[in-house]
Parts: C-alpha cells; structure tokens; sequence
C-alpha cells in the first residue's frame, strides 16, 4: 500500500526546478531581496536549488515541492536561521551563577550604560582631556582600582591567565619562581601554572609535597636565578585533612629578607569581604596587598561582578615594568572593558549598596524563601506544559558559586525536579526534553543529574518570570 501511494504523488525531475534567474523575479523573492540584500538571497538561492537537485536526482521531491511561492518560503527560512545571532541570551539554570560557558558575570545597568555610550560615541580612551594629548588607557582605571585596593599601581589585561602570563615573563623571563606543589593549579581549557611558567620563560622550581609546605621549604629554594616567590589562589579544588600553607605574609617576609618580590594569584579575586552577606569568605584582594604581595593578579568577570578582565595591582615599579613589557600591548583591552569595568568598580565605594546594585552579589544572595515561591508559581506552568508523561516538583536544591571561587561551598537554593513517568526509557525522554528546552526562543540550561533534570531558579530574577513563562507554551505546541 505504501509504494501505491508513493507512485501517486506526482515526482520532480531536475527540468522542474526552476532557475535562480526566474525565482529572483517572483514578487515573494523580491521582498526578500529588499530585507537581505540581492548577495546574501543570490547565494543561499543558489544552495538551496543545489540542494534539491541532489533530492530530485535521487527521486526523494515531490512536483509541487518546487512551487515557487514554496521554494520562496524554504529561502525565507534558510536565510533567517543563516541570520540569526549565534551568540544567544539564555537562561541559566544550571545551578552554577558565574557559569563559564555561560558568559560568567552579568553587569550591572550602569556598566551596560557604558558601553552603550562606548558603542556610538567616540571616546577619550587615550587621550588625556586634561592636556589635550595622548593619554594611558589604564589611567581610566588605575586611580579607582587602588583606591579600592591600596594598592601603588594597576594595569589591566583581557583575562587573568593574560595577567599571569605577562607578570611571569616580566619578572622571571629566563629565572626561576618559587611556588608550593600543593598550588600547580590546573583550570578550565587546560590551563597550568606549569605550562604558562614555560611559555613565559620562566623556569618552576617546586617545593613542599601536594598537602603541605613549609615556610623553610621557600627559603631554602632561594638561589642565585631565583626571581621571585609565588603564591596561586587553589580556585577550583581544596586540599584537606593533613595539610599547612604558608600565608602571603611570612611568603613575603622570606621574600624580602632576599631582596625578592612576591607574587600572588588570586584567581577569582574579591576586592570586599563576602563574609556580610552570609557568604563563604575569601582573602580580598586589598587584605593580600597589605600582607606584603608585592605583585597580584586576578579576574574582573568572577567574584567582582565585572566584564572579562585580567587585573595586575602592586608596587608602582614593578607595574612599569609590566607595562613596558611588548606582551602588554598585545594582551591590552578595548574601550568597552574598560566602559564597562568602571562603573562596576565605582559600586564598591558604596558597598552597603552592593547587593542590590551589583549584579553577581544579588544573585548569589538571593534568599531562598524567593527561589521557592517562586518555584511553587512555576511548577504547575511546567508541568501543564510537559504532559502527563513527565513529573513536576518544586525541591530544595543547593547552588555553587562557580568559575573556580569556593569550589567547596554551597548555596541554599530552590528549583524544579522533572522526572519522566512515561513509557520507554527514561534517559533517553530526558535527553529529548533537555534539548528542547535549549532550543526554546531563548534557551533553557539546565542540568541531568540522578536520572532527572534539575532548574536551578537561582538565576532566574522575578523580573525574567513572565517572559519565561510565556515561552513554555512552545513545549507543549
């Protein structure tokens, strides 16, 4: 029955297919050339009959396929998807705030003012308004970030593994540095202290064992070719039990005593004590200043809430150094980091404020009282869009911080628990849902874990609530 019904339907040859010349005159093309441009619809056009040529050589078209006010609306489609930005807002309920792949921090609305005015206005990015001639584009920067730091000097680079690579192959270009074995971090994309001490030129002398270090350890590998003593911030993993670290201050007093500076990378780098906010606590970056860092490095898009940055502060004659360095030039940034950049770290002056003016602090502090009323509104949402098939609670959940800082501790959070209850296998239905929900108008990132999907709503604010909620009526289309 199936082969009658197919002889039927009346097939194309390649005779059928019109050409690109005749399309480009139809009235529903030509509204289309007006919309994108006679290049772009001449090109996809072309792929398009390229495409059901090989159907119809194969004998898979049928003859009215190839209408043209159908073939007009296929180019429409095909030209839309080639349009559409690949770089896509999503929702981020992955349970994770500062999300790598997900564009870690989100800024504020001033520091989006700022870059706005960056985009359509020129800007005085090196030129000094002062004197009428060329300026230092750190300069729009430098002023607020010691002051924030106590710092004498700042530079900024485009991400803290800029940061540290340029500091290295400053200070230690064919030297040695002295760092702890239990702190050779590893980090996202493959990035080691070790590969980037080689890259830079330096040369890695380890010392103490994985769990502990010892002051006398960094002291006795001062030598001759010794550069500098180095601390790194162990961002993405803890070491526990049996273990001993050396503080930043005795690492300096050592260093100091040989005439050596002390570098400190602190990874994700906080410049206020998170500890107000019921949030685990971390060593600021001014706190490492003070205890005698002479040079220390750390992100702008983590902790601090800002753009991604790579930020060197310390003493004033290792900055120029730094600067002078041709590295410099090449791992600088843009006006629209340092648009963006400052007026996040104009907020800190205020930081009785902070919670509710920056961005990545009002996420993480969100109470969870809001996450859960907030996930007994959207339950029945969901679930009515879902079907029967799958299973809808709203559950308490536990959030992490990401991007490297506190990989240990947790956030009381609240989300939804989607479990399927159908027919056939579990994982594979859970599979499908999860890739519809990323191939919603405006993705939907959650994660699968323990044989269900998890939305973590920490990272969905009341104000998005309405917008998604409207969206899910797609799922149950």
């Amino acid at each position: 029955m199936e082969s009658a019904r197919k002889s039927k339907v009346a097939l194309a040859s390649a005779a059928d297919i019109p050409s690109v010349d005749r399309l480009l005159n139809t009235q529903a093309v030509v509204l289309l050339l007006a919309e994108y441009g006679r290049s772009q619809v001449t090109a996809m056009l072309r792929k398009q009959l390229d495409d059901l040529r090989r159907q119809v050589l194969g004998g898979e078209v049928a003859r009215k396929t190839l209408l043209p006010e159908t073939l007009a609306l296929d180019l429409r489609n095909r030209l839309k998807r080639d349009s559409a930005p690949r770089l896509k807002a999503v929702y981020n309920l992955t349970g994770t705030v500062l999300h790598t792949n997900l564009g870690r921090a989100l800024l504020p609305d001033d520091a989006v003012q700022a870059v706005m005015r960056a985009l359509t206005a020129p800007a005085n990015l090196e030129f000094d308004l002062a004197t009428g001639r060329r300026g230092d584009r750190d300069d729009l920067v430098e002023q607020l970030v010691c002051e924030l730091t106590g710092a004498e000097a700042a530079t900024v680079v485009n991400n803290n593994a800029a940061a540290v690579l340029l500091m290295l192959n400053t200070l230690g270009n064919r030297r040695e540095v002295v760092v702890s074995r239990g702190e050779l971090v590893e980090i996202g994309g493959a990035f080691r202290i070790p590969d980037i001490m080689q890259r830079a030129g330096a040369r890695l002398v380890e010392v103490g064992t994985t769990n502990r270090t010892h002051a006398a350890d960094y002291a006795n590998a001062v030598g001759p070719r010794t550069a500098m003593l180095m601390k790194v911030h162990c961002s993405n993993y803890a070491v526990t039990g049996f273990t001993k670290s050396v503080p930043v201050a005795e690492v300096a007093a050592i260093a100091r005593s040989h005439g050596l500076p002390t570098a400190v990378d602190l990874g994700s780098g906080t410049l206020v004590d998170l500890g107000r906010w019921g949030l685990p606590r971390e060593d600021t970056v001014g706190e490492t200043v003070q205890a005698g860092a002479d040079i220390v490095t750390f992100s702008g898009d983590k902790l601090l809430g800002g753009p991604q940055a790579g930020l060197l502060v310390g003493r004033a004659d290792i900055i120029r150094r730094i600067k002078k360095n041709p590295l410099k030039r090449a791992l600088r940034v843009g006006k629209l980091t340092l648009a963006a950049l400052e007026p996040v770290l104009a907020l800190y002056k205020a930081p009785e404020f902070l919670a509710d003016r920056l961005t990545t602090l009002r996420l993480l502090t969100r109470p969870r009282e809001h996450m859960a009323l907030q996930a007994s509104r959207l339950q029945p949402v969901l679930q009515k869009a879902l079907g029967q098939s799958y299973a809808v609670q709203d559950v308490p959940l536990f959030s992490q911080i990401g991007s490297g800082a506190l990989p240990v501790d947790q956030l009381p959070s609240h989300g939804l628990k989607i479990d399927y209850v159908g027919t056939g296998g579990k994982g594979r239905h859970l599979d499908k849902l999860e890739a519809r929900l990323r191939g919603l108008p405006r993705p939907v990132i959650g994660r699968i874990a323990n044989d269900a999907l998890w939305l973590d709503l920490r990272c969905l604010e009341e104000h998005d609530e309405k917008a998604f909620v409207e969206q899910l009526r797609v799922l149950s289309a």
